[in-house]
């Protein structure tokens, strides 16, 4: 534990602009749109699943001052059980987040993908979010990401296309996937992040098989929690397996419960240490 805390304030202390606030806590106003600084885009994309046999949608944030010019990195970012491509902009505020803290030069300049987790034909958040088929979808998203949103992505935006370009994270229901998919698919993605990871996240050594191959290739692995969460404990039993196999990440306990309170101050010091090189 010691060992984890230590790793958790050398990092945010390396990363994290420097400021008078205490890690992990924002300043106040810091997911609320501010008026003179410049603004991100948001893009409604549909693209073809074959995985699924069907179009589906998501939401991409382009940073302030996109240009065709440049190729950016690319985070996927995810829902929770409840939600689809929207709920993090109905509850958690990620444009004017990640525009504030342009505007404070805190942050590379990346594209945030937020697509639908419910990998299914019916992928609206309705009836018995609960039923075997909604929550095995959120499983068979895994092919949709990799064999087809990120392909469309990279057809359409002027992305970096290297694993070390590439991002994953994702709340509850989204963290368990942003784990099994990061994780598993280490050749895809180098920047990982659970947020308050639900059940449907892997046992540590079916989520990290290959512990040397985590050492080598991770560049970023954050872990996180509300200390009031209920799901606590798979946060806990996934960075106890990662600190006994010294496998380098950071491992966060947010004041708070399983809700956008801790999520919108994982997204604000998550943001900050991705895609950078030193």
């Amino acid at each position: 534990m010691k060992k984890s805390i230590f790793l958790v304030v050398s990092l945010l202390s390396i990363f994290l602009s420097a400021s008078a606030q205490e890690p992990g806590m924002p300043p106040q106003g810091f997911d609320i749109m501010r008026t003179g600084i410049p603004h991100g885009h948001l893009d409604t994309i549909s693209y073809d699943s074959k995985t699924v046999g069907t179009k589906r949608k998501a939401v991409v944030y382009l940073p302030p001052g996109y240009s065709d010019k440049n190729k950016y990195p690319v985070l996927y970012l995810l829902h929770g059980i409840g939600g689809d491509e929207l709920e993090w902009l109905r509850n958690g505020n990620p444009q004017h987040i990640l525009d504030n803290l342009y505007a404070s030069k805190s942050i590379v300049p990346m594209i945030v993908v937020l697509p639908n987790g419910r990998a299914m034909a019916d992928d609206r958040a309705t009836g018995n979010i609960m039923a075997a088929d909604k929550v095995a979808a959120f499983s068979n998203f895994e092919g949709d990401l990799l064999n087809d949103l990120i392909p469309y992505v990279e057809q359409k935006y002027q992305v970096l296309k290297d694993r070390n370009s590439r991002g994953i994270a994702g709340l509850s229901m989204g963290g368990g996937q942003s784990l099994n998919f990061g994780l598993g698919n280490l050749d895809k993605f180098a920047w990982i992040g659970g947020f308050s990871s639900a059940p449907n996240t892997k046992q540590p050594e079916a989520l990290i098989p290959d512990v040397n191959a985590a050492r080598k290739n991770i560049r970023l692995l954050w872990v996180s929690c509300g200390t009031e969460d209920n799901l606590l404990q798979i946060s806990e039993r996934t960075t106890a397996y990662l600190v006994k196999n010294d496998i380098r990440h950071v491992y966060y306990k947010a004041p708070g419960k399983h809700d956008f309170q801790v999520w919108k101050k994982d997204l604000y010091n998550f943001s900050q240490l991705l895609f950078k090189t030193k």
